[in-house]
Protein backbone atom coordinates (compact mmCIF):
# COMPACT_ATOMS: atom_id res chain seq x y z
CA UNK A 1 0.00 0.00 0.00
CA UNK A 2 1.18 3.39 -0.64
CA UNK A 3 2.31 6.03 1.96
CA UNK A 4 0.25 8.49 1.08
CA UNK A 5 -3.15 5.78 1.47
CA UNK A 6 -2.25 4.79 4.43
CA UNK A 7 -1.80 8.03 6.09
CA UNK A 8 -5.57 9.00 4.54
CA UNK A 9 -6.63 5.87 6.48
CA UNK A 10 -5.00 6.38 9.57
CA UNK A 11 -6.64 9.90 9.59
CA UNK A 12 -10.11 8.42 9.07
CA UNK A 13 -9.86 6.42 11.75
CA UNK A 14 -8.88 8.55 14.28
CA UNK A 15 -11.52 11.16 13.08
CA UNK A 16 -13.92 8.54 13.95
CA UNK A 17 -12.42 8.15 17.43
CA UNK A 18 -12.44 12.22 18.69
CA UNK A 19 -15.85 13.34 19.07
CA UNK A 20 -17.03 16.51 16.94
CA UNK A 21 -16.85 19.48 19.34
CA UNK A 22 -20.57 20.93 18.53
CA UNK A 23 -20.50 24.85 17.80
CA UNK A 24 -20.99 27.50 20.46
CA UNK A 25 -19.96 24.41 22.69
CA UNK A 26 -16.72 25.71 25.18
CA UNK A 27 -14.76 23.27 27.25
CA UNK A 28 -14.67 24.54 31.06
CA UNK A 29 -11.84 25.67 31.05
CA UNK A 30 -11.87 28.41 28.94
CA UNK A 31 -15.83 28.40 30.75
CA UNK A 32 -13.98 29.17 34.00
CA UNK A 33 -11.40 31.81 32.71
CA UNK A 34 -14.78 34.07 30.89
CA UNK A 35 -15.58 36.92 33.34
CA UNK A 36 -19.21 38.55 33.34
CA UNK A 37 -19.30 41.88 31.31
CA UNK A 38 -21.48 43.97 33.19
CA UNK A 39 -23.47 46.61 30.72
CA UNK A 40 -25.42 49.16 32.00
CA UNK A 41 -29.23 48.36 31.95
CA UNK A 42 -30.40 50.48 28.53
CA UNK A 43 -32.81 53.13 28.61
CA UNK A 44 -35.31 52.93 25.55
CA UNK A 45 -35.26 57.01 24.09
CA UNK A 46 -38.61 58.54 23.50
CA UNK A 47 -39.83 59.52 20.62
CA UNK A 48 -41.66 62.63 21.10
CA UNK A 49 -41.68 65.08 18.46
CA UNK A 50 -42.76 68.01 19.37
CA UNK A 51 -44.01 67.29 22.60
CA UNK A 52 -42.72 67.60 25.77
CA UNK A 53 -42.66 64.66 27.94
CA UNK A 54 -41.99 64.26 31.16
CA UNK A 55 -38.24 62.28 31.80
CA UNK A 56 -37.38 61.67 35.66
CA UNK A 57 -37.84 63.31 39.30
CA UNK A 58 -34.44 64.66 40.80
CA UNK A 59 -33.83 64.02 44.27
CA UNK A 60 -32.01 65.94 46.07
CA UNK A 61 -29.55 64.10 48.98
CA UNK A 62 -27.09 64.89 51.80
CA UNK A 63 -26.10 61.44 51.18
CA UNK A 64 -25.95 59.66 47.87
CA UNK A 65 -24.66 56.59 48.48
CA UNK A 66 -26.94 56.33 51.46
CA UNK A 67 -30.13 57.42 49.77
CA UNK A 68 -29.19 54.67 47.01
CA UNK A 69 -29.17 51.63 49.75
CA UNK A 70 -32.64 52.70 50.86
CA UNK A 71 -34.41 52.81 46.89
CA UNK A 72 -32.05 50.21 45.73
CA UNK A 73 -32.35 47.75 49.07
CA UNK A 74 -35.71 48.70 50.25
CA UNK A 75 -37.63 49.69 47.64
CA UNK A 76 -35.95 47.37 44.64
CA UNK A 77 -35.16 50.16 42.43
CA UNK A 78 -32.53 49.09 39.87
CA UNK A 79 -29.14 51.07 38.68
CA UNK A 80 -28.80 52.36 35.59
CA UNK A 81 -25.82 54.97 35.93
CA UNK A 82 -23.91 56.37 38.46
CA UNK A 83 -20.97 58.60 39.20
CA UNK A 84 -18.24 58.88 41.15
CA UNK A 85 -15.50 61.70 42.39
CA UNK A 86 -12.41 61.15 44.51
CA UNK A 87 -14.51 57.95 45.70
CA UNK A 88 -17.60 60.02 46.97
CA UNK A 89 -21.61 58.98 44.81
CA UNK A 90 -22.17 62.32 43.46
CA UNK A 91 -25.24 61.11 40.85
CA UNK A 92 -27.20 57.59 40.28
CA UNK A 93 -30.32 57.50 38.00
CA UNK A 94 -32.70 53.91 39.11
CA UNK A 95 -35.32 52.54 37.41
CA UNK A 96 -38.62 51.40 39.10
CA UNK A 97 -38.49 47.81 39.49
CA UNK A 98 -41.40 47.81 37.64
CA UNK A 99 -41.91 49.87 34.19
CA UNK A 100 -39.71 52.28 32.68
CA UNK A 101 -40.27 55.13 35.51
CA UNK A 102 -37.68 56.66 36.86
CA UNK A 103 -35.36 58.92 39.51
CA UNK A 104 -31.91 60.39 39.42
CA UNK A 105 -30.63 61.06 42.73
CA UNK A 106 -28.02 63.64 42.99
CA UNK A 107 -25.09 65.08 46.24
CA UNK A 108 -26.79 68.49 47.42
CA UNK A 109 -24.13 71.57 47.57
CA UNK A 110 -23.10 72.80 51.16
CA UNK A 111 -25.25 74.47 53.24
CA UNK A 112 -28.28 73.82 50.40
CA UNK A 113 -31.34 72.67 51.65
CA UNK A 114 -32.99 69.30 50.73
CA UNK A 115 -36.12 69.76 52.12
CA UNK A 116 -38.93 69.18 49.86
CA UNK A 117 -42.22 70.62 51.28
CA UNK A 118 -45.10 70.68 48.65
CA UNK A 119 -43.40 67.53 46.73
CA UNK A 120 -44.43 64.11 47.26
CA UNK A 121 -43.29 60.73 45.29
CA UNK A 122 -45.81 58.23 44.41
CA UNK A 123 -45.11 54.65 43.33
CA UNK A 124 -48.13 51.90 43.16
CA UNK A 125 -48.19 48.69 43.51
CA UNK A 126 -50.70 45.94 43.66
CA UNK A 127 -49.66 43.70 46.79
CA UNK A 128 -49.53 47.07 48.74
CA UNK A 129 -49.37 44.58 52.38
CA UNK A 130 -47.29 41.98 50.92
CA UNK A 131 -44.75 44.71 50.20
CA UNK A 132 -45.31 46.82 53.22
CA UNK A 133 -44.57 43.33 55.31
CA UNK A 134 -41.33 43.15 53.72
CA UNK A 135 -40.15 46.61 54.21
CA UNK A 136 -40.92 46.14 57.81
CA UNK A 137 -38.98 42.86 57.51
CA UNK A 138 -36.09 45.01 56.62
CA UNK A 139 -36.33 46.99 59.43
CA UNK A 140 -37.89 50.38 57.75
CA UNK A 141 -40.62 51.75 60.19
CA UNK A 142 -44.00 52.26 58.59
CA UNK A 143 -45.93 55.03 60.79
CA UNK A 144 -49.31 53.22 60.18
CA UNK A 145 -50.73 50.07 57.48
CA UNK A 146 -51.97 51.13 54.36
CA UNK A 147 -55.40 52.57 54.52
CA UNK A 148 -58.20 53.28 52.17
CA UNK A 149 -58.46 57.10 51.34
CA UNK A 150 -61.57 59.29 50.66
CA UNK A 151 -60.87 59.03 47.06
CA UNK A 152 -60.82 55.20 47.28
CA UNK A 153 -57.19 54.39 46.76
CA UNK A 154 -55.07 52.73 49.42
CA UNK A 155 -52.21 54.54 50.73
CA UNK A 156 -49.22 54.41 53.13
CA UNK A 157 -46.77 57.38 53.48
CA UNK A 158 -43.22 57.23 53.96
CA UNK A 159 -40.07 58.71 54.48
CA UNK A 160 -37.03 58.47 52.62
CA UNK A 161 -33.43 58.91 54.60
CA UNK A 162 -33.46 62.30 53.83
CA UNK A 163 -36.80 63.21 54.65
CA UNK A 164 -38.67 63.56 51.11
CA UNK A 165 -42.02 62.31 51.56
CA UNK A 166 -43.43 59.33 49.62
CA UNK A 167 -46.60 58.00 48.66
CA UNK A 168 -46.60 53.51 48.44
CA UNK A 169 -50.39 53.23 47.06
CA UNK A 170 -52.76 51.11 44.89
CA UNK A 171 -55.49 52.63 42.90
CA UNK A 172 -57.48 49.34 41.71
CA UNK A 173 -60.62 50.04 40.64
CA UNK A 174 -60.95 53.44 42.13
CA UNK A 175 -57.99 54.69 39.83
CA UNK A 176 -60.58 56.62 37.54
CA UNK A 177 -63.91 56.92 39.87
CA UNK A 178 -63.48 60.58 41.04
CA UNK A 179 -67.03 60.36 42.70
CA UNK A 180 -65.99 61.79 46.32
CA UNK A 181 -63.85 64.13 44.69
CA UNK A 182 -67.09 65.43 42.43
CA UNK A 183 -69.51 65.37 45.26
CA UNK A 184 -66.96 67.53 47.03
CA UNK A 185 -66.56 69.84 44.18
CA UNK A 186 -70.67 70.13 44.03
CA UNK A 187 -71.09 71.06 47.63
CA UNK A 188 -68.28 73.77 47.56
CA UNK A 189 -70.44 75.25 44.17
CA UNK A 190 -73.71 75.20 46.31
CA UNK A 191 -74.46 78.45 47.33
CA UNK A 192 -75.22 78.92 51.06
CA UNK A 193 -78.95 79.68 51.63
CA UNK A 194 -79.43 83.08 53.68
CA UNK A 195 -82.74 83.04 56.31
CA UNK A 196 -85.32 85.68 54.42
CA UNK A 197 -86.04 88.61 56.80
CA UNK A 198 -89.21 87.89 59.01
CA UNK A 199 -90.89 91.06 57.51
CA UNK A 200 -93.92 90.63 60.06
CA UNK A 201 -91.42 91.04 63.13
CA UNK A 202 -89.92 94.23 61.34
CA UNK A 203 -94.06 95.73 61.09
CA UNK A 204 -95.00 97.80 64.62
CA UNK A 205 -97.91 97.39 66.65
Amino acid sequence: MPKSSARKSAQKKSAKKMPAKKAGVKSRASAKKAKPVLRPTPISVPDTGDKLTFNHAMIYSRDVARALEFYRGMLGFKVVDEFLHDGILLYARLRAPGGDGTIALHLAGPGISVTSDGVRLYFEIRELDDFCRKLQAKGLYLPSPPKVMPWGWRHVYINDPDGHEISLYWAGEARMQKTVLAAAKRVEKTPVATPKPNRAAGKSS
